[in-house]
């Protein structure tokens, strides 16, 4: 028999990822994959949410009626959103996009600012964000910035704490994660530039980088360019709490606090 409580779990739904990017452009279409990294599905439900995958390739009518059931969204981290989405030229040094993720994700996204969703954006996920509210994106810090730090270090493995998020000490961000240094991982070439309309800077790197934005208000549409999926099991706990509140903001949305 299922548990009352277990019932009343909002449903966070966390967009999928092709295999064809992951291996080869070339992946036949009977060997094509949509995919989540398990620390986003624990997460999510260690902090009382219900996690369900959403898969690349649906239609607008099929998509929607995945969302209408959400009660929270999360865009997780993978990798690079294709520059025309927000009228850029391909820089030499972009990575691989995969163009049916990025029409699942800002489709999604761009319906979640407009009804106000609570949102949480992780790495690719806060430049997702920050497109479909109309910003821009650096498409490799290395070569556009100068004097920048080195972002991706994931060869160093995840639960390596590279550099400080200086976070802004009024903001949401900073009420969740507490008082005192505040130490992340980092696995991107890419950032946010240009920041849309109906968001703040929350958080930068040492080197200025945008490391974390805000939704003006009081509706949880966060992102974050750190992966705390990973590190708040391990070196970095505090980020459970990031978690926690997004899921307590999906619920206090559909009327069922966990």
């Amino acid at each position: 028999m299922v548990d009352a409580q277990a019932l009343r779990r909002p449903l966070i739904g966390i967009t999928a990822f092709s295999n064809a990017t992951a291996s080869s452009p070339q992946t036949p279409w009977t060997s094509m994959r949509s995919a989540v990294n398990q620390q986003y599905v624990d997460a999510i439900a260690a902090a009382g949410g219900a996690p369900i995958v959403i898969p690349l390739g649906l239609g607008e009518a099929a998509l929607h009626r995945i969302y209408a059931e959400l009660d929270g969204l999360l865009l997780p981290g993978g990798d690079d959103v294709a520059p025309r989405r927000y009228g850029q030229d391909v820089h030499p040094n972009l990575g691989l996009v995969d163009e049916a993720r990025d029409d699942l994700e800002l489709t999604l996204a761009s319906w979640a600012l407009r009804d106000r969703l609570p949102t949480l954006g992780i790495c690719r996920g806060i430049q997702v964000l920050a497109v479909a509210g109309g910003g821009t994106l650096y498409q490799d810090l290395p070569s556009q910035l100068d004097q920048v730090h080195v972002h991706d270090v994931r060869d160093r493995g995840r639960d390596h704490l590279a550099h400080e998020l200086i976070v802004e000490p009024e903001s949401r961000l900073a009420g969740i994660l507490g008082p005192g240094q505040v130490l992340v991982n980092t696995f991107h070439h890419q950032a946010v530039l240009e920041v849309p309309a109906g968001f703040t800077v929350t958080g930068r790197a040492p080197d200025g980088v945008v490391e974390a934005i805000e939704g003006d208000g009081e509706d949880f549409l966060m992102g974050v360019q750190c992966h705390p999926e990973g590190i708040w099991q391990t070196t970095g706990p505090r980020w459970a709490r990031l978690f926690g509140t997004f899921v307590e903001a999906a619920a206090a949305r559909s009327g069922t606090p966990v």
